[in-house]
């Protein structure tokens, strides 16, 4: 297969099943490039917060990178720059286990949202990827939750 054909090939059946069963309130689509075409390598995806937590009524943009070697590499995923979040970088890249150390092939794109959704309401703060989130986290835990509740109103529903 010519380069990246296992990952566009694995990609096009992962767009295949979420289309046909995922999570209420997710989305996860393959860009669009100005030429019309689809770019599979780059999901924009939004991940919704959960009922009853904190994070609650935001709908958080999320942009999965996929290079060639993917199911072998994880997507790289990152929320917008900035992005309130213990286990978020600066950047917005996220720190998550299933994305580094303990990554297997066989895990799906439907599990990488559905993990960092978790991971909104759970952070990890002996990982942490963001010094002022895991300073209140750790300090102020009632002034944490208020800023995350602030967060969501920036995200709100685009339908």
């Amino acid at each position: 297969m010519a380069s990246g054909g296992i990952a566009r090939g694995r990609l096009a059946e992962e767009r295949k099943s979420w289309r046909k069963n995922h999570p209420h309130g997710f989305v996860a689509k393959p860009e669009t490039l100005p030429d019309g075409t689809v770019n599979l390598m780059v999901w924009k995806c939004v991940i919704p917060g959960k009922q009853g937590t904190d994070w609650e009524g935001g709908y958080f943009p999320l942009t999965l990178k996929f290079n060639d070697n993917y199911p072998s590499n994880p997507p790289t995923c990152k929320f917008p720059a900035g992005f309130f979040h213990v286990n978020v970088y600066n950047t917005g890249e996220v720190c998550l286990s299933i994305l580094s150390d303990t990554w297997k092939p066989s895990i799906t794109v439907k599990q990488v949202l559905v993990g960092i959704q978790e991971l909104l309401d759970d952070p990890n703060p002996s990982s942490a990827a963001q010094d002022a989130s895991y300073r209140l986290y750790s300090k102020n835990i009632a002034e944490y939750k208020n800023r995350v509740r602030q967060q969501a109103k920036q995200y709100p529903s685009r339908v």
